[in-house]
């Protein structure tokens, strides 16, 4: 009876030990994974930043946004379907269904001229702030600017975060020129001089 025991207790204390070294296993895996994820969400974050200035820097330069991969699938899908309709079809009636398919193309043609001369291309806010940056002979404030383009255009929705957006885009492809004067940020046309420290307290950021 005394051997049997023994041999059960050092079985007890054996699987005691393999658990407490797979817990212990386990804990560290934990903790790794966990470093992990916090750096791997750091870095998203980061990039979340980033796509947000860039949209903001593409909108204000007037560029287009490129089209997602979810938005191009279902347009390169449409023509391989279309494809295989129009097969369907030239296989039930060979002679008659290519013609009204034929005389349909030109009206498709025809319709985007009339688009375009409906909506006509308005100018770009990077050619608008520039344009009116360069018309200016004193240094101007991001709020300055907006306010005048706001009245110049009332259709168009033009924002001082925006506006202040394309100016430092501006003044990166030395377009325009930043100045400080105390809190107060003014940008001016190259040729434009820097404003006086009357000018600063006269004018808001």
């Amino acid at each position: 009876m005394s051997d049997t025991t023994t041999e059960t207790n050092g079985v007890t204390s054996q699987y005691a030990a393999q658990v407490a070294g797979d817990l212990e296993r386990n804990l560290k895996e934990r903790e790794r994974l966990a470093g992990e994820i916090t750096v791997l969400q750091s870095r998203l974050d980061a990039l979340e930043k980033d796509r947000t200035v860039l949209l903001n820097l593409q909108q204000a330069l007037g560029a287009a946004p490129s089209p997602t991969a979810a938005e191009t699938e279902p347009a390169a899908k449409a023509p391989a379907a279309r494809g295989k309709a129009a097969a369907a079809a030239d296989t039930a009636t060979p002679a008659k269904s290519k013609k009204p398919a034929a005389a349909g193309k030109p009206a498709d043609r025809q319709k985007t001229p009339r688009r375009s001369a409906a909506e006509p291309a308005q100018p770009s806010l990077v050619s608008l702030v520039r344009e009116y940056l360069a018309a200016q002979k004193q240094p101007l404030s991001a709020a300055d600017i907006t306010q005048a383009l706001a009245e110049q255009h009332p259709r168009r929705a033009i924002k001082t975060t925006v506006v202040r957006t394309t100016l430092e885009g501006l003044v990166a492809k030395s377009h325009a020129q930043r100045s400080k004067q105390g809190a107060s940020v003014y940008y001016t046309s190259p040729s434009t001089p820097p404003p006086t420290e009357n000018q600063a307290q006269d004018q808001p950021a």
